[in-house]
């Protein structure tokens, strides 16, 4: 017997939310439809803050294979909110909303220096202990703050508000030079392009690294940079020639990772000193040369066992792990999981070992 979360296989008037059953070799994505997602909305709200998790979560994909996500609004009390481009929307849901999620939302705040209305952290709170995920884009990291959520917990914002952030929340470990910080339960993003990454993230955990992918380049944007990689990243600033070299040793890489790669090899391929190619890489990436690496193996993997039935073994020499152990090893840093139980969760078929 295995334990699983049905919330969208039972009925809406149903108040179970979690059950016992025998699925047998169900994938994940039989198994489950998509998540009920509440975006929290206020008067002023950046338009395109409000759009991220439309953009990711929102749209019909169903012809690439993603399930149809319910996402709504919600807002303080209902009704007309203006954002900050003067354009008006009628939210029919107040906090009420934040009851029947699977997920909330904050992808903003206004005034950070204030605390959020006790309504909203009251609700926020209600929402935590019934087992919604709660998610805090940019300056969203403020209420889910705000809320206690993250006491004691490291947490990122956008970097222009990290001073504030701490000297409001000393209780919380901010890490103001990563892209998003995934508990589990709560999770928070830096801003803009970052609260992007984290959307699919979240969907990449929903639904695997290969429909994930579909949906990033339906998007135009990476498919995937790791949660730990820097904020801010300085474009190297000798010649635009320089980056282009970077760009294309970087995708030559992707499609080489079979190969025994190392700092040296890629400085050759992007004919520059390894001192240059150093300078240049971190610049461009945020991440040492190691960390990048591995990660985008680990990214590979993903796609392998969610998509082929090739052996355990056979993924790991694809990538460029090299054996069963080391692709082990990888997916418990990365993803605090194994390939077999990855291959179960997402693939197509149940694989024996770990």
């Amino acid at each position: 017997m295995e334990r699983i979360v049905l919330t969208r296989l039972l009925p809406s008037h149903w108040p179970a939310r979690h059950v016992w059953i025998k699925l047998g070799q169900l994938t994940r994505r039989q198994r489950l439809m998509a998540w009920r997602i509440v975006v929290l909305a206020f008067d002023g709200i950046s338009a395109f803050h409000l759009s991220v998790p439309y953009a990711v979560f929102g749209e019909d994909r169903t012809e690439i294979g993603v399930p149809r996500y319910e996402v709504s609004i919600c807002t303080i009390g209902s009704g007309s909110i203006r954002t900050s481009m003067g354009l008006h929307i009628e939210v029919p849901d107040g906090l009420e909303a934040l009851a029947r999620a699977d997920v909330v939302i904050v992808p903003s705040w206004g005034n950070v220096r204030q605390a959020a209305p006790p309504i909203l952290m009251e609700s926020l709170q209600m929402a935590h202990q019934r087992g919604a995920k709660i998610v805090g884009l940019c300056l969203g990291a403020f209420v889910v703050a705000d809320a206690g959520l993250l006491d004691g917990r490291t947490a990122t914002t956008h970097w222009a508000w990290a001073d504030t952030f701490a000297e409001r929340f000393p209780a919380v470990n901010l890490n103001a030079q990563v892209l998003y910080v995934d508990h589990g339960d709560v999770v928070t993003s830096a801003g803009t392009a970052a609260a992007m990454d984290c959307c699919l993230h979240l969907l990449r955990q929903d639904l695997g690294a290969d429909l994930a992918s579909k949906v990033a380049r339906r998007l135009v944007i990476p498919p995937y940079r790791q949660g730990n990689q820097a904020q801010y990243v300085e474009h190297p600033s000798a010649t635009g020639t320089a980056v282009n070299r970077i760009a294309r040793t970087l995708e030559w890489a992707q499609r080489h990772l079979e190969s025994d790669l190392d700092i040296d090899s890629l400085a050759r391929q992007a004919a520059m000193s390894r001192r240059t190619f150093t300078r240049h890489f971190q610049k461009a990436t945020g991440m040492s040369f190691v960390q990048w690496l591995t990660s985008q193996r680990v990214f590979q993997a993903q796609r392998l066992l969610e998509t082929t039935e090739l052996p355990i073994e056979e993924v790991a020499a694809k990538v460029g792990f090299g054996n069963a152990l080391s692709l082990r090893l990888a997916f418990a840093k990365f993803l605090n999981s194994t390939p077999s139980h990855y291959r179960r969760e997402f693939g197509s078929r149940t694989e024996s070992g770990s």
